[in-house]
């Protein structure tokens, strides 16, 4: 079907109140788990085809993630529906109040190329458990993923529900200009602002989960080798396409020698002397991103890795040290396997360097100071994070995740996805048994004193 004659069955399957029922959204995440996990050989394979990623990364950080969404939502759906209490004014006595999460109707999801299963279907499961009909668009450029994500769905959904889109950058911006009721989009910022455009003509709902520039503090007393550890991890998931992963270093002068040589041997653990040879090392998407990743690396700078497989589009892991704003590694976010260190000695420092960025998606703080680390998350904007670990905030169901201006707007996972995809009615029921008369004309002294009594 055309993209019209899709939204408009759509909206007409939503009109015919089945989404509605708790059993049958739990039935439709059910179908879809069975689906995925069917299909779990085919999508690991089309995710080591287009990223070269194993299937030990390719589980870890795309299937498992799918999985643990699919457990929240189908165990915690109908708790998740029920209307919630809310307290009522005395003025209004007596009566009840209540929330109700209530769907939106057909949802546009559109997704990027660098977790395209995961993060495709987890928007997805969050927009099914809430009730929601939804039109699919996954990213072309991880093409063996979208066609696998578009089996699944067309074997899961009938298109009236569910149903996935096909094509490049044109079909996307088309799709942005159909009037849906809550869109969805995760990827770049330009493509947001005009998701973001298009939804403001319609007056509709928008979703963004968007990237920048996410810092990672490395304080005096910080546990030097234990952050270097969970810093490569961070920054070498998918050859740093990842858009919380950290983007560069902001160290203590202090610890800088001894972080910049234990990062260089935990790489080597982890990906030995030669990444580039490496079956289980990432590749970057395609040469466009290759090339841009490439031209970022001053040689110059370089303290470590800079080598690169032009044929397998794969880059060693590098780190740059000395680097400056002026740095061409930090003027636009990364998303390579590329890491720069600066040195910021107090929170000050740390504030002014963040602030020279837009409010970045994510923000890592290493150190044993509590207070201090404490009194950095509050002060400094950013969408979310962790504090002595990176990127690991996103399995936790309960601490959604999203960013925050130009990072994106709105958050997902867990509950927070849930709500994500419904829109809150607020309802007052009152009782017919009492009837307060100052509320009515006409008005008069007493009246009023009444209202300034009940409503001060």
């Amino acid at each position: 079907m055309e993209i019209s004659e899709t939204l408009a069955a759509q909206k007409a399957f939503f009109q015919s109140g089945k989404t509605l029922d708790a059993q049958f959204r739990i039935n439709a995440l059910k179908g879809l788990e069975r689906e995925i996990r069917a299909a779990e050989g085919e999508i690991l394979e089309a995710l080591r085809k287009d990223l070269s990623k194993s299937r030990f990364e390719g589980y870890m950080t795309e299937l498992g993630m799918v999985y643990a969404e699919l457990r929240f939502m189908i165990a915690n759906v109908r708790k998740l529906m029920r209307a919630r209490r809310a307290k009522t004014p005395l003025s209004q006595f007596p009566s009840k109040g209540f929330c109700l999460p209530s769907p939106y109707g057909a949802a546009l999801i559109v997704s990027p190329w660098n977790y395209p299963f995961q993060l495709t279907m987890v928007p997805l499961i969050d927009c099914i458990a809430a009730g929601n009909c939804a039109l699919v668009k996954p990213s072309a450029t991880s093409a063996e993923t979208a066609k696998a994500i578009a089996r699944i769905l067309q074997k899961a959904f009938p298109p009236e529900y569910v149903a996935p889109v096909t094509g490049g950058r044109e079909e996307n911006a088309r799709l942005f200009e159909y009037k849906f009721d809550v869109i969805f989009f995760t990827g770049g910022k330009e493509t947001g602002r005009h998701a973001a455009k298009c939804a403001a003509e319609n007056l509709t709902p928008v979703i963004l989960e968007l990237g920048g520039k996410s810092p990672c503090i490395v304080t005096e007393d910080a546990n030097v080798r234990l952050a270097a550890r969970r810093i490569a991890f961070g920054k070498l998931l998918n050859a740093g396409q990842t858009c919380v992963a950290p983007d560069y270093l902001l160290v203590h002068p202090k610890v800088k020698a001894p972080l910049l040589l234990a990062l260089e041997e935990e790489i080597v653990k982890m990906y030995g002397e030669d990444p580039l040879s490496r079956e289980d090392y990432p590749k970057m998407i395609g040469r466009r991103q290759f090339d841009r990743v490439l031209s970022i690396i001053d040689p110059e700078k370089t303290v470590f890795g800079g080598g690169y497989d032009e044929k397998a589009l794969k880059i060693m892991p590098t780190l740059l040290e000395n680097v400056s704003f002026d740095d061409a590694a930090m003027r636009e976010e990364i998303f390579g396997p590329v890491l720069p260190v600066m040195e910021a000695e107090t929170l000050d420092d740390i504030k002014s360097a963040i602030s020279r960025n837009p409010t970045p998606l994510a923000l890592y703080w290493f150190g044993k100071d509590k207070r201090a680390a404490m009194r950095a998350v509050r002060e400094i904007s950013f969408g979310g994070g962790c504090i002595n670990d990176t990127v690991v905030h996103l399995t936790a169901h309960d601490l959604g995740f999203g960013g925050v201006g130009e990072s994106g707007t709105g958050a997902y996972h867990g509950a927070r996805g849930f709500f994500a995809f419904s829109h809150i009615k607020g309802i007052l029921s009152k009782s017919e048994k009492i009837d307060l008369p100052f509320r009515y004309a006409p008005a008069t002294p007493a009246k009023e004193k009444a209202v300034r009594k009940y409503m001060k």
